[in-house]
């Protein structure tokens, strides 16, 4: 769709300079999930030092039926972010009570590709896609209003969002006519060492899925970014409980985007992602801010990852 090109790429521009003229210079990491990006983010999830999907896949796995239960007879799962809905399958595949899936995600063409594949492992299921930026307001196909519905945003997703994109984000999914519940990845807080290694593998998958940034701006909003002048660098923000991923301009270079000059000095960084992480007490007090009470958390035996239950609250 050329429109749809058109705008997204004035939108990425847009983002861009906005974020590239403020003091601390940023990229929006919305702007990650590229066709290419989707690729390299699915690959560094199969990497050793990844443990948040093997981890919450088994979580996943092991609650599988208790999860899927959630969604009420003749439901929808609404999943925000899908991707390639690797590990929504643990769930349909214990599904048949509910009548549909609706992946959200921004990325159009991965998308698509996906929601036919599922379509033919479940025929029975209406597969309903949604091409959106899940960190604004959705609205959901019109034939779904009066259904009632699940969310679903595993994968940890929510620790990629600042505080308040949080809570915006839950709250939307609260507004929903019809929502049940919310089923909520989590990475819990706990040893640095292995926090840093997760976002920064020895492969080096991490550094080019977050540089891939910078290749989009080149290809679809005309950059002239040189991706040999920045290194990768993930660090833990113990204040704010995150890692903090930034593309570190390694010289003094000037960047054309959009018609305007971008100066980096020589060891300025961009900031690119934040991974949030948690404990029980803050993702309850995230919840609760949303309108949502923690009714269930799962979790594995060394308590690294959590998936969270949420119900309305009183």
């Amino acid at each position: 769709n050329v429109n749809e090109s058109l705008s997204q790429a004035t939108g990425l521009i847009a983002d861009a300079i906005a974020g590239l003229t403020a003091p601390q210079k940023t990229l929006s990491p919305k702007w990650l999930y590229d066709h290419r990006g989707s690729a390299l983010f699915e690959e560094i999830t199969k990497l050793p030092e990844y443990y948040p999907t093997r981890t919450e896949t088994g979580i996943l796995r092991d609650n599988a039926s208790a999860l899927a239960d959630l969604v009420p007879a003749g439901g929808a799962l609404v999943e925000l972010g899908s991707g390639a809905s690797v590990k929504t399958r643990t769930l349909l595949d214990q599904g048949g009570h509910f009548d549909a899936y609706v992946p959200i995600d921004i990325s159009a063409d991965f998308l698509f590709e996906t929601a036919d594949d599922l379509r033919r492992m479940y025929p029975a299921l209406d597969i309903v896609p949604v091409v959106a930026d899940f960190t604004t307001p959705v609205t959901l196909p019109a034939a779904l209003e009066q259904t009632p519905k699940v969310a679903f945003f595993p994968g940890s997703t929510i620790g990629n969002l600042d505080p308040e994109r949080a809570r915006d984000l839950l709250s939307g999914g609260r507004s929903w006519s019809g929502g049940t519940a919310f089923i909520l990845g989590a990475d819990m807080v706990k040893d640095t060492q292995e926090l840093v290694a997760a976002y920064d593998d020895a492969q080096g998958v991490t550094a080019g899925f977050i540089s891939n940034i910078l290749a989009r701006l080149n290809r679809e909003a005309g950059a002239d970014f040189n991706l040999s002048a920045f290194d990768y660098k993930a660090t833990w923000n113990a204040p704010l409980a995150r890692i903090d991923m930034h593309l570190v301009s390694t010289r003094h270079q000037v960047v054309c985007i959009g018609g305007r000059d971008i100066t980096l000095a020589k060891d300025e960084p961009i900031h690119v992602s934040a991974a949030r992480k948690y404990t029980r007490d803050s993702l309850d007090r995230l919840a609760r801010s949303a309108g949502w009470t923690v009714a269930t958390l799962h979790s594995d035996a060394m308590a690294r990852f959590s998936v969270a239950v949420l119900t309305p609250a009183a």
